[in-house]
């Protein structure tokens, strides 16, 4: 079943932060992830957003998860995470 990694970003610091996607890019890409959406336009409709989203369809749970937890994606978040406040998601589709 496809999982979907939701991803809602405030970047605090834009320098390291492109350090980060330089790295994740590739490790998404690697584990066979295909963005669907990448920081275009967002209008929230509802509760606390942050500026800018990005969603992510993997295979399967398994294989999204050893993603997040792979070497290269763990790299690209010593970038990311000290350069954003996000919240990241799992979820499967139906």
């Amino acid at each position: 079943m496809a999982v979907y990694a939701m991803i809602h970003i405030d970047v605090n610091d834009a320098d390291e932060y492109a350090k980060y996607a330089v790295i994740a890019g590739p490790a998404v890409a690697k584990y066979g992830g295909e963005f669907l959406a990448r920081g275009g336009e967002c209008v929230q409709m509802e509760g606390t957003g942050r500026a800018r989203n990005v969603i992510i369809r993997f295979d399967d749970m398994e294989t999204a998860k050893t993603f997040y937890h792979s070497p290269e994606y763990q790299e690209a978040l010593s970038y990311g995470i000290p350069a954003a406040d996000r919240e990241y998601t799992f979820v499967e589709g139906v």
